[in-house]
């Protein structure tokens, strides 16, 4: 609750702030609306069908981004981290792509697979897997090597160990990556419909509303709820976290 609080005033004190910027004159409330003219105008917008169907395809998009990108980078993260020899093996490719940009693949994709939601997908997976895979792999290394020792001693099989040892002891490290994750493959849908010219998505909303129009509390209203959207992802998936993993005394610790 005290959290929320905080928040809450932050918020409202951000909000003064551009208030009264706007209304001293300080910027011009034609390219810069205040929050008074903005918050009306999301208001409006979530009760039409047609934007609400731009966000709707937006999180449809980033959800089975999300999807993807954990059914590839947990198994990956448990295979690299149990395995030395293959993630010395593979060091030098994944640090070379883990640092490119999702904006420099855009057009690589556009010509590969074309504009349609599978682009914005794609991208959205590729920015979240690297967060996964490498809290996965964090998560193996802080494995008391004891624990692991007695289970091979034991007979078990990699396989089991992986699935019942090292799984469950990595799976706040994993929830970590996946709620950075998560944001991070809001960012890259929206900035691909943004970039690339999507047919439909709040990213395609922004970019209708800032072409040739004058409305530019249309593109503040996009960006606001684009804001929204990312703080309630996060917020929700670290409540979600807080009540699943209390039994662990793991500082959920990122590696982004």
């Amino acid at each position: 609750m005290t959290k929320l609080l905080r928040n809450l005033a932050g918020l409202v004190g951000f909000l003064l702030l551009w208030e009264v910027v706007v209304q001293t004159g300080l910027v011009s409330k034609t390219f810069f609306p205040p929050p008074s003219v903005v918050l009306v105008t999301v208001g409006q917008l979530l009760g039409d069908p047609s934007f609400v169907r731009d966000v709707v395809a937006t999180m449809l998009a980033w959800f089975i981004a999300i999807l993807i990108a954990v059914v590839i980078g947990v198994p990956a993260g448990l295979l690299l981290g149990s395995v030395p020899v293959l993630r010395n093996a593979t060091a030098a490719i994944v640090e070379f792509l883990r640092p490119i940009p999702v904006a420099a693949l855009i057009p690589l994709v556009l010509l590969v697979i074309g504009s349609g939601p599978e682009a914005k997908i794609t991208l959205a997976v590729y920015a979240a897997l690297w967060p996964i895979m490498f809290n996965t792999i964090y998560g193996l290394s802080e494995i008391d090597p004891v624990l692991m020792e007695t289970a091979r001693a034991s007979g078990t099989s990699r396989f089991r160990i992986l699935s019942s040892v090292a799984l469950p002891f990595t799976a706040p490290f994993i929830f970590t990556g996946v709620r950075l994750s998560a944001t991070i493959a809001l960012i890259a849908v929206v900035s691909t419909e943004f970039l690339a010219g999507s047919e439909v998505g709040l990213g395609n909303f922004i970019l209708v509303a800032s072409t040739g129009s004058t409305r530019f509390d249309l593109v503040l209203a996009g960006t606001v709820v684009a804001g929204v959207l990312g703080y309630l992802i996060n917020e929700g998936l670290e409540q979600v976290g807080k009540r699943m993993f209390r039994w662990s005394t793991v500082d959920r610790e990122a590696i982004a």
